[in-house]
């Protein structure tokens, strides 16, 4: 079934990481689905998925609202002030994830669609920074814009480089992809054609 990746998040902590899509499958039915991606001793990747379908995103959210609630419950009862610590988990470099998770990747086996607009635009950027992913970065430029690739076709490149990561030749890139774009979209004028007869 052919899918497409409408948001894209991500955090780990280095040798485990987790992967959040937002997708639409080919009968127009969304989905979120969930990816556990464990660094094995051999630094292969193991993965595990589990998909939640649109009709069911109000029980989802009600069990984790349920599940945190009686968790605070628990704890008052108990004399505890906070929830158990949570380890801390950041966001990971794109190279750290599994090879089928990376924007390059995902492309290559199932084609444009299969990416949100921030995986093609971060493709694009190339790379990010030491505190955020070049998806992160190209989401960031999209939600300046809020989501409107239109908005985005017009930022100049002052505004741009204005991005912690997007020098002069990124921000060149990305006008040169939306110029592209743009002329790809303009219907060719026809030629006058006199009638005779």
């Amino acid at each position: 079934m052919k899918t497409q990746t409408l948001e894209h998040e991500t955090f780990g902590n280095g040798r485990r990481n987790y992967f959040i899509d937002f997708a639409q499958a080919s009968n127009q039915s969304n989905y979120i689905k969930i990816t556990r991606s464990d660094k094995q001793a051999d630094n292969t990747f193991k993965t595990n998925s589990v998909v939640v379908f649109e009709e069911d995103f109000m029980f989802l959210i009600e069990s984790f609202s349920m599940l945190f609630t009686s968790m605070i419950h628990r704890n008052e009862k108990s004399g505890k002030e906070n929830l158990p610590k949570v380890p801390e988990f950041r966001k990971t470099g794109i190279k750290s994830w599994p090879p089928e998770m990376r924007p390059r990747e995902k492309m290559i086996a199932g084609g444009a669609t299969a990416l949100s607009e921030a995986e093609l635009l971060a493709l694009l950027i190339g790379s990010g920074t030491t505190r955020q992913t070049a998806v992160d970065l190209a989401g960031s430029i999209l939600k300046s814009v809020n989501g409107d690739l239109n908005a985005l076709s017009r930022i100049p490149q002052k505004k741009l480089i204005k991005f912690p990561g997007i020098g002069d030749a990124k921000a060149i890139t990305i006008m040169a992809a939306m110029e592209l774009t743009r002329r790809a979209n303009i219907t060719p004028e026809l030629p006058f054609k006199l009638k005779v007869g």
